[in-house]
Parts: structure tokens; C-alpha cells; sequence
């Protein structure tokens, strides 16, 4: 462990002993001992269809108009 608090490794120090018993404690059983298992192979997502549902497509928000055209509507309102 690596730290540059020597009072926080002392406070740990003695939880890491308990842990260290139990474990020899465990292996000194009859029955303490551990079984490998295969490896669980996880099953990767299908990918994505091409086919886009047109009622399922996101309706994107219409681009802001620029100054000039507002300029032009405005032109255009006080000519009427």
C-alpha cells in the first residue's frame, strides 16, 4: 500500500492482519480449499439494423433563421 499518511496505513494495518488470519484460517481447513470455473463469456450486442423506422425518427428542431433573412422579413412586413 502506498501512502504518504504513515497514520492511515497504521489504522489499516490491523484490519489487513484480520483478513490475513481469516484467509489462513480458511486454508487451514479440511474443506478450505477453491474450484476454478470456466470463464463467463458474455454474449456481444447484434448491431444495429440499417433500417430506420420513419415513425420512430426523431423530428429535429427547424434551424433558427439568420439576421438578414429577419431583416428581409421585416422589410417585406412594413412594405404591406
Amino acid at each position: 500500500m502506498i501512502s504518504l499518511n504513515l497514520n492511515a496505513v497504521r489504522e489499516k494495518q490491523t484490519e489487513s492482519d484480520r483478513i490475513a488470519a481469516a484467509m489462513a484460517d480458511f486454508w487451514a481447513r479440511p474443506g478450505g480449499n477453491y474450484q476454478e470455473l470456466p470463464i463467463a463469456r458474455m454474449k456481444p450486442k447484434p448491431p444495429r439494423s440499417k433500417k430506420i423506422d420513419p415513425e420512430t425518427v426523431l423530428k429535429r428542431r427547424p434551424k433558427a433563421i439568420s439576421a438578414a433573412e429577419r431583416k428581409a422579413l421585416r422589410k417585406m412586413a412594413d412594405a404591406l
